[in-house]
């Protein structure tokens, strides 16, 4: 099945679209067209560059530029959790320990992915690594800035409820731990519902877009199946380091609650 291609006026018409609702926006008096235009044109640059990159990558298949590409796909999706966070930690510590859970999960099973189960020739073909990353790291990302930010601001407003605990005994464990809990459910919770309702209400976006490309739908379901889980996997793993290292720099050496150690939210 040959692929439709799409020509550029094509894409200005759609783009067309979206200034059309930006002008709706603007008279409904939403305060949002400028921020959606913006968000369009981002769209349209960022995404032709990194055309442009891929394509030199997918000739190049070198593994250091494969390398390259996914540092600075982890750098980028480490400021993104940081600057999700309301209440972020201070010095360093959002950026560093979402950056880090990223790159323990995300990679780990993005590896253990391409060479136990795809098999690709090499394992750190282009083709195969960096979508599969991508769409890892945006997941994880996503559950990682929502954990941590949920575990900062329910420490902030509940801090003499776990100051109290403390001071009857408990552990800093015991103190934070329902906090804990709520901050990691709600990082898996997205990723939960993402797998509930596939197939039934919504066909995901790289099932879509292999049928799209010609592939078999039933090949296409099991690469859909694959993706979900390791996805889930990424993200899991990726909330739990998260938010265990999180909690733990809310504490210090002698089980004090530190909030000094978050940023004010700015107003």
């Amino acid at each position: 099945m040959d692929v439709i291609a799409l020509s550029w006026w094509q894409l200005a018409l759609a783009a067309l679209m979206v200034v059309a609702l930006a002008a709706c926006t603007a008279v409904a008096r939403l305060g949002m067209s400028r921020s959606l235009l913006v968000a369009a044109a981002r769209t349209v640059i960022q995404l032709a560059l990194v055309g442009l990159v891929l394509e030199a990558l997918f000739a190049a298949e070198r593994l250091h530029w494969v390398a390259l590409m996914a540092l600075a796909m982890l750098l980028i999706a480490g400021r993104e959790v940081m600057a999700r966070q309301k209440r972020r930690l201070l010095g360093g510590w959002a950026f560093g320990i979402g950056a880090v859970a990223m790159f323990l999960s995300s990679f780990t099973v993005t590896v253990l992915t391409l060479t136990v189960i795809i098999g690709p020739e090499p394992w750190y073909r282009p083709q195969y690594a960096i979508p599969l990353l991508g769409m890892m790291l945006g997941n994880t990302m996503t559950g990682v800035a929502l954990a941590l930010d949920r575990l900062t601001d329910t420490a902030w407003r509940q801090r003499a409820v776990i100051e109290n605990r403390l001071m009857l005994g408990q552990r800093w464990q015991e103190a934070i731990g329902d906090i804990r809990r709520e901050a990691m459910r709600s990082g898996l919770m997205p990723m939960i519902n993402a797998m509930a309702a596939a197939g039934v209400v919504s066909l995901p976006g790289m099932m879509t877009g292999q049928i799209l490309a010609g592939s078999p739908p039933a090949l296409a379901v099991k690469y859909q199946i694959l993706i979900m889980f390791t996805i889930t996997l990424g993200t899991g793993f990726g909330t739990l380091a998260a938010v265990a290292a999180g909690s733990r720099r809310l504490f210090d050496g002698r089980e004090r609650l530190r909030l000094e150690r978050l940023a004010v939210p700015r107003q």
